[in-house]
């Protein structure tokens, strides 16, 4: 092909050029790249097992975890980083691990933004430069280096300022609250806000640690003096806090992981150190303006609670927490809480636990960045439970940051308030070879053999560690299978306060606290567990890549059948087989 020219807005500045890695297909950076190496190791993408050191990788748009920009940031400054990103549609978790790179340790890499018109004509191209003119595609590299291109000018900020902010801004309130403020300002502009808010709380993801980068930004904050202005919760961290040691975690991890932890606790938050914020007593009322991090956490609370978030990235959680202060738009805004995109299912009969994750992962691939609302489901009396391991799934396969779900969740009592009294913009009816796909999809090993069951992905609530003590009663895990629970410091105090840890004890499960199986490796997943089981689309999406095990999907139920046998059934559930039966009259 002749060289193509297009032109796009510059997200991050810079010049790069390079192989073109081309993807119709969006990718999370947590759980989709290694950050130690630059492989793409999420197995169910296009691109798994290329590596996007030195290439420029060309994506629609980021997806799932928003640990995507500590990924980001780990590999500029390791340098296993991409070239350049080109993006169809702006992405705030990975440009923003690039401005955390370029104002805290004067490194970038270029995002350029062409829209999905201009990305279409990537496909098939082969190299790629990013300069002053915008981008270029060729057939062959690049003889001479692109020319130095300074990152774009910062304009005057189109965004309202109060007093406070610009006394913050100044640094009237010291280096980090100022460093914050900066970084909140270059990405409300992004966003194309022209005014902050208050909020009231905040939840931070940028405690897990992805390598050294995560702790260098958090140990420069708390050098800068860094206090928190709201309310703060952690997320998970990378190992059990308390019982790393006992565990077998090698110092490597745990010492480092464990002072990320503690660097946020000196911020002023509070060491709670779980996935699932609204189980806590801190969960925030419907229409309560609040700035969560943790990509199911974000979807739980604007789909399920009714309160307001965007899915902020890892990093930018923090810099709000210093300010109090967070971009008007998106899910904060009314207006942009209706869904576009309407689900249709088939009739279902006989659901059990393991249908709202499927559905989840299944529904989240549709939607993309378009907020849905799922009709079908009035009548199946979903749990709070049902709905928060549907939204996790659903956070690791779309971008989108809430969903709506006809006579379930808070703003869908109808349809019509659901689109805010507009027309949809997509209609799409799921069948029951899409669910058979997506069951496939997450039941990823052949072998029937089961070395581990990983249960709390997110983590587990009080009901389901006592369903899972009822299931274990009177019975015996087999001795060569390992079945680990993840639940919150909150929930595993209450769970020992119901007498719940004695039964789980005695079938032989462990309960960790403070970490979750998305940073969960050997030894506690065993080295001789060839497959494991779990009942979370979450990790039967994330567990191949992150630990490289095959998986088995199923029920909490078929889960404790699979640690007392060994063995995971291999058939239909119930649901899935009655959906077939009706869809082939």
């Amino acid at each position: 092909m002749p060289e193509v020219q297009l032109t796009g807005r510059r997200l991050a500045g810079g010049a790069a050029q390079g192989a073109l890695l081309h993807s119709d297909t969006g990718l999370s950076f947590w759980g989709g790249i290694d950050p130690a190496s630059g492989e793409v190791i999420d197995r169910h993408h296009p691109l798994s097992g290329e590596i996007v050191a030195g290439r420029v990788l060309a994506l629609p748009s980021g997806r799932g975890s928003c640990t995507g920009s500590s990924v980001l940031l780990e590999l500029i400054l390791n340098g296993h980083a991409p070239a350049a990103l080109v993006l169809a549609e702006p992405d705030e978790i990975l440009t923003l691990g690039v401005l955390i790179a370029e104002v805290v340790f004067d490194r970038s890499i270029p995002v350029l933004c062409v829209g999905h018109e201009a990305f279409a004509t990537l496909r098939g191209a082969r190299y790629a430069r990013i300069g002053e003119a915008g981008l270029t595609l060729a057939d062959t590299a690049f003889v001479d280096a692109p020319p130095p291109l300074a990152p774009p000018a910062a304009d005057a900020s189109t965004v309202r300022l109060t007093a406070a902010d610009r006394r913050l801004l100044e640094g009237g309130e010291g280096r980090a609250a100022q460093v914050g403020m900066q970084i909140l300002l270059r990405m409300a502009e992004l966003q194309g806000a022209d005014e902050l808010i208050d909020i009231t709380q905040a939840h931070i993801d940028g405690c897990i640690y992805t390598g050294p980068a995560s702790l260098r930004f958090a140990r420069q904050l708390c050098d800068w003096g860094a206090r928190v202005k709201v309310p703060t919760t952690l997320n998970s961290i990378s190992v059990d806090q308390r019982r790393w040691r006992q565990l077998g975690i090698a110092p490597a991890l745990g010492e480092p992981a464990s002072a990320l932890g503690d660097a946020y606790v000196e911020m002023g938050a509070r060491p709670s150190f779980t996935c699932a914020p609204y189980l806590l007593d801190s969960a925030p009322a419907a229409g309560e303006q609040v700035v969560w991090a943790e990509s199911n956490a974000v979807v739980y609370a604007n789909s399920v609670l009714g309160a307001r978030t965007l899915k902020y990235p890892d990093f930018l959680d923090i810099c709000i927490a210093l300010t109090g202060r967070a971009p008007f738009t998106g899910c904060h805004r009314a207006e942009a809480r209706h869904a576009s995109m309407v689900i249709e299912l088939p009739p279902l009969a006989a659901l059990d636990d393991a249908f709202y994750p499927l559905l989840g992962h299944l529904a989240g691939a549709l939607c993309g960045s378009a907020i849905p609302v799922l009709c079908g489901l009035e009548a199946a009396a979903l749990t709070p439970d049902d709905l928060k391991a549907f939204g996790a799934a659903f956070a690791t396969t779309s971008a989108t940051p809430m969903f709506h779900i006809l006579g379930v969740t808070p703003e869908a009592p109808t349809l019509e308030r659901a689109l805010g009294g507009q027309a949809p913009q997509r209609r799409v009816t799921i069948d029951a070879a899409q669910l058979l796909a997506a069951w496939e999809e997450l039941n990823s090993a052949e072998e029937p053999e089961v070395g581990l069951v990983a249960l709390g992905n997110p983590h587990f609530s009080l009901t389901e560690l006592a369903r899972l003590a009822s299931l274990c009663r009177g019975r015996s895990r087999h001795p060569e299978v390992a079945l680990v629970v993840t639940c919150g410091r909150e929930i595993h105090a209450q769970a020992r306060a119901a007498g719940l840890l004695e039964t789980l004890s005695a079938f032989g499960v462990e309960v960790l606290t403070d970490t979750c199986w998305c940073m969960l490796t050997e030894p506690v997943v065993p080295t001789t567990a060839r497959t494991l089981m779990t009942n979370s689309g979450k990790y039967a999406h994330y567990a191949p890549g992150l630990v490289g095990r095959r998986v088995r999907f199923g029920s909490l139920a078929a889960c404790v059948e699979a640690a007392c046998s060994g063995r995971a059934d291999a058939g239909l559930p119930a649901w899935l087989a009655i959906a077939l039966q009706q869809g082939n009259r």
